[in-house]
């Protein structure tokens, strides 16, 4: 005499024919599966295993010298018109006998934003009567914001300078922001930095120095 399984006699109760058990079995072991490996991910994205990690913010990269464009002969540089922080006008023409570091730059560039500080430092660093940064806001809005972001960012060493109009930019024929373009004694080109740099790097403010000892030597 054949005894009958109990599991058959169970599924067929239930309605359930073994494939359909096995169907959720396999379900159930899924199911199991994926709560264990959500919970080693969201540990690991907490800092407390070795899943994924948690994400950090980045600054724009700053690049190096390499990117410096230096002209074969000085070439003339128009005489720029801006505003300094007490709306008064000033031309370009008024730095002739220093080396001058033209930056222009804006609120609304990252780019530009992120390498204020260094050029702050270089300022602090190599600004004397021989050598300047002139940084020229082309916030068309005018020099509020400028000014909020220089006491944001302990910006103590340049002079506030704001060009509303923005001609700046066509006059030096820039294709964008932030374009730093490097003066002899004469007011002449003699260098221009395409994008960000680290300035206060040593690479690049050795570099500077060279400029300036080079620039003495023709005016």
């Amino acid at each position: 005499m054949t005894r009958r399984d109990d599991s058959h006699d169970t599924g067929e109760r239930m309605g359930l024919s073994p494939l359909r058990l096995g169907f959720y079995a396999g379900l159930a072991v899924l199911s199991l599966a994926a709560g264990f490996l959500a919970a080693f991910l969201i540990k690991g994205a907490d800092g407390g295993g070795e899943g994924i990690p948690p994400q950090t913010e980045t600054r724009p990269a700053l690049a190096n010298v390499g990117k410096l464009i230096r002209r074969p002969e000085p070439q003339p540089v128009p005489d720029l018109t801006f505003k300094d922080a007490g709306g008064n006008l000033r031309h370009l023409s008024e730095w002739r006998g220093k080396v001058v570091l033209l930056n222009l730059w804006a609120t609304w560039c990252a780019p530009c934003k992120a390498e204020m500080p260094s050029l702050d430092r270089l300022q602090a660093k190599l600004g004397s009567g021989e050598f300047t940064v002139l940084a020229i806001s082309q916030d068309r809005t005018g020099p509020n914001k400028p000014a909020s972001f220089f006491a944001g960012e302990g910006i103590e060493h340049l002079g506030l300078y704001n060009d509303s109009a923005a001609a700046a930019i066509a006059e030096l024929k820039a294709s964008g922001l932030p374009v730093s373009v490097i003066l002899d004694r004469q007011g002449l080109e003699i260098a221009r930095q395409l994008g960000p740099a680290e300035w206060d790097s040593p690479g690049v403010a050795a570099m500077i120095e060279g400029l300036i000892l080079e620039a003495g030597t023709r005016g």
